[in-house]
């Protein structure tokens, strides 16, 4: 499909148009792109949110006030663009803080990774180094090879993390289509596209195969473009 409409890269809330006869909204916090389509038949449309900047430290500052357990899982959620189930399957081996690295094992055909973990010494609540170790001095010791654990002991189901999710979320004044741990994946690719990343690198960051999965988080305008192209001549010339 062809489109002709001004695209801008924005943090906030993403919709997928259904077909090019729609109408688009309005919403400057919307980025129109192209999906495919199974069948003639127009899709229904569909959401990706995401949040804010500030929204994740308001998250985080929730979860470690709540639990250290959730502070660590929703920061390496959101760090890593993991998935519930991919947190859940967290091993404490996967977790080596000597070397300050975490071996991401994705899902859905992605890659798998061995990854920094991060201090980001500016920001305590996005110091993933810290929020583990105050974690493992917490974590029950109940025989379990996985890194988070329920309540009752044993490794920690997607359907536990969701609701622990959606608890923080409330109490973090999120919206309810917010309120769902996949946001985070979403939230990470927004923030590094957002900040002009390089996509081979946004790429790797959330584990995609392909480019094609990474490009749906981008959107630019004619004015973006214009301005990218100038500035590049500018420092050729």
């Amino acid at each position: 499909m062809k489109s002709s409409a001004k695209q801008q890269v924005v943090t906030g809330r993403v919709e997928i148009p259904a077909g090019p006869t729609e109408e688009r909204a309005a919403n400057p916090a919307v980025i129109p792109f192209t999906t495919k389509k199974a069948s003639p038949v127009r899709a229904k449309r569909t959401q990706m949110t995401f949040l804010t900047p500030e929204e994740v430290l308001t998250l985080l500052k929730v979860a470690r006030e709540r639990s250290t357990r959730d502070w660590a899982m929703i920061l390496l959620a959101y760090r890593h663009g993991l998935r519930a189930s991919e947190v859940c399957g967290i091993k404490l081996a996967d977790i080596d803080l000597k070397t300050g690295s975490i071996s991401v094992r994705s899902l859905k055909g992605s890659l798998q990774t061995i990854q920094p973990l991060y201090q980001h010494r500016g920001q305590p609540l996005l110091d993933e180094t810290a929020a583990l170790r105050v974690w493992l001095r917490k974590r029950p010791k109940d025989g379990s090879d996985y890194m988070f654990t329920s309540q009752k002991g044993g490794k920690l189901d997607r359907t536990q993390f969701f609701r622990s999710f959606r608890t923080v979320g409330r109490l973090a004044g999120l919206p309810i289509e917010k309120q769902h741990p996949h946001v985070l994946k979403h939230s990470l690719a927004s923030h590094l596209v957002a900040g002009n990343v390089n996509l081979a690198l946004v790429r790797q960051a959330l584990g995609h195969r392909s480019i094609n999965s990474t490009m749906q988080y981008v959107g630019t305008s004619d004015r973006q473009a214009s301005e990218a192209a100038q500035a590049a001549l500018m420092n050729l010339f």
